[in-house]
């Protein structure tokens, strides 16, 4: 015989864990399945769980055989590096083992809430928080599990007051540099618990129709209706208007519209579409009403409301009642067909006139008439000219008068001699 605390003493206990580490892994799975030929929890206890569980109880059986079986001649500092390296792996193994369970909860969560359900207003809820909270859960296993880890190194201990005191300052730099991401980090947080959107809701966001097809911390996904995704910042949907068809239920009410001739025959088209509901299964029997809400100018609208389960369904039933109308219209009731009327007038000879002579004096407006010489006399009155005691006009030169003034213009024919 070997003795325990030795080298071959060594290999034997750490075979034992192995063996002891997988004997414990198939009793307890063959007893989960027991369980699971009537439960359905057990089986998604076994995927989320099983690595890391097993990863975890070898880690514990292997640091437990090598704590008893180390021989006495190694080193202390060997000894505490092996130790601290058992540590290290079984912080790690154990946090993410703490974490499946977490993540296997939330799994019992969403399984009990199903989608597939007509009315699934309160399961996008709950599946909306799950989801946020998945992720947090998952944040804060690896935030717990790195720091466990760093504080069995005693320099980081030693530090560890330093770094506290200075805690208060790298947050406030560290606020400022993220601030956008925190806001996005924060709004993605009040979606998940404001029930403004939930998974799988029917929203209007930039005047684009689609789904809620993810929701996470910093960004929300939008499955739009023609294949594509709309990522938008958590923000968004805190701070912009959007439409949410869905946010009380499922059931949605839909309009079609048709402009028609005055001559449309509307108790027809009731009974056509009350033929067409009856034979449809898109229809939910709650809502089926033809009106003439208007008739104005060259038309009567017409306006139907039907309502559906949810948005494509709606979205279907709304393109086939418009199909099935505008079918019956051309075949049972053309005189129903939009149509523009004109009149046609035959165009009259204008009666002769003689033509009006204008004469000259009525194209003036200061003089040719009395009213226009008054005009023109009030006009001159307006501009006042003020004399000197000699009668000439202030600030003109007599002498500059009578050089630019042009010389009179005798009556007299101009040869000098006959004037004689």
């Amino acid at each position: 015989m070997f003795a325990l605390r030795s080298w071959p003493g060594l290999a034997v206990a750490c075979l034992l864990a192995v063996v002891v580490a997988v004997v414990v892994t198939a009793v307890l799975a063959l007893i989960l399945r027991l369980i699971g030929r009537r439960r359905q929890w057990p089986e998604l206890l076994i995927r989320r769980s099983r690595i890391p569980f097993r990863l975890f109880l070898l880690v514990i059986v292997l640091w437990i055989a090598v704590t008893i079986s180390l021989p006495p001649d190694v080193s202390a500092a060997w000894r505490s590096g092996i130790q601290h390296t058992f540590l290290i792996l079984a912080i790690a193994t154990g946090v993410w083992f703490a974490a499946a369970l977490v993540l296997f909860v939330e799994d019992l969560g969403l399984a009990r809430n199903r989608l597939d359900v007509p009315d699934n207003r309160y399961a996008r809820r709950v599946r909306t928080q799950v989801l946020i909270l998945r992720r947090l859960t998952v944040v804060g296993a690896i935030v717990v599990g790195l720091s466990a880890v760093l504080l069995t190194f005693p320099a980081l201990q030693a530090a560890g007051a330093s770094l506290l005191a200075s805690a208060g300052i790298v947050g406030i730099i560290a606020g400022v540099a993220a601030q956008s991401s925190l806001a996005n980090l924060f709004a993605g947080i009040q979606l998940a618990f404001s029930d403004a959107i939930r998974i799988d809701d029917v929203v209007v966001v930039n005047q684009e129709w689609g789904t809620i097809e993810e929701i996470t911390l910093t960004y929300v996904v939008v499955h739009v209706w023609d294949d594509r995704r709309l990522v938008l910042p958590s923000t968004h949907f805190t701070t912009q208007p959007f439409e949410n068809w869905t946010r009380q239920h499922s059931e949605l009410l839909g309009s079609v519209e048709f402009d028609l001739d005055w001559r449309v025959s509307t108790g027809g088209m009731r009974a056509e579409l009350n033929r067409i509901l009856a034979t449809t299964d898109l229809w939910d029997h709650r809502t089926g009403v033809l009106q003439v809400t208007d008739a104005v100018g060259g038309w009567v609208r017409v306006r139907v409301l039907v309502t559906a389960k949810d948005a494509p369904t709606l979205f279907d039933l709304r393109c086939l009642v418009r199909e099935r109308l505008i079918d019956w219209m051309q075949r049972h009731s053309p005189a129903s067909l939009p149509r523009q009327r004109v009149e046609i007038t035959e165009e009259q000879e204008p009666l002769e006139r003689p033509p009006r002579v204008r004469t000259e004096e009525e194209g003036r407006l200061f003089s040719g008439s009395p009213e226009g010489e008054q005009r023109a006399q009030q006009f001159t009155d307006a501009i006042p000219i003020i004399r000197d005691p000699e009668g000439e006009p202030l600030g003109v030169d007599p002498d500059d008068v009578a050089a630019t003034s042009p010389a009179p213009t005798s009556p007299l024919p101009a040869n000098n001699e006959e004037n004689r």
